[in-house]
């Protein structure tokens, strides 16, 4: 009996001494906030058929502006480099991402209760958008609801999927593009983006280890 417990004490000791009890990997917080100078929007005007860009608008828009001649179409775009090319955090190229969170401030919310949304990973010139950026395919894409109960608040917004993405085509900017979901013709929404008031920037915040 003294020798089996002897046995299962050196087992136990074995296993700790492998990494079983090993202190956890760190976990690492980089805060990024959105590059102004790159985010921009596009409208589409379906009757023209022409594009009108915005590159660094105060507010981004995207959705069907019912009271738009011709009720153009707006995508919105924001771009946060990853490489600390504008002065902000660094997410190492080798990081392995636990999460990422994308917070937007919303200054409208029109025409609809509930504004059904498609986030697209995409990727574009950081020197500005082109008329093809309005529908190039996107790498990855996931689905959400704005809401009019939204107005005036701080959106957070999951972003996991789509920066694990991202790292793992070792892209040097997450950007990504808001569209008004294909389920629906209605819904309006304005994201602000004033990088001087860093309480509503957009903001993305990853929590990786490496």
């Amino acid at each position: 009996r003294k020798i089996s417990l002897i046995g299962i004490f050196v087992v136990v000791l074995l296993t700790l001494s492998c990494g079983g009890g090993g202190d956890p990997q760190p976990v690492f917080v980089a805060d990024i906030f959105s590059d102004q100078s790159t985010d921009g929007d596009i409208a589409f005007d379906p009757v023209l058929q022409s594009f009108t860009i915005t590159n660094g608008p105060e507010t981004l828009f995207f959705g069907i502006d019912d009271l738009g001649p011709n009720l153009p179409e707006y995508r919105a775009f924001l771009d946060f480099p990853l490489d600390g090319s504008t002065g902000g955090e660094v997410i190492p190229a080798n990081a392995g991402i636990v999460s990422a969170t994308l917070e937007v401030f919303i200054n409208e919310v029109s025409f609809a209760p509930i504004v059904p949304t498609l986030l697209d990973l995409v990727s574009y010139p950081i020197t500005g958008l082109r008329v093809e950026d309005f529908d190039s395919s996107p790498l990855l894409s996931q689905s959400l609801d704005f809401f009019a109960s939204d107005l005036g608040t701080i959106v957070s917004i999951d972003v996991t999927p789509l920066m694990r993405e991202a790292q793992r085509l070792s892209l040097s900017d997450f950007q990504v593009r808001f569209v008004l979901d294909f389920v629906t013709n209605v819904g309006f929404v304005g994201i602000e983006d004033l990088p001087s008031v860093a309480i509503t920037a957009p903001l993305l915040t990853v929590n990786y280890v490496f």
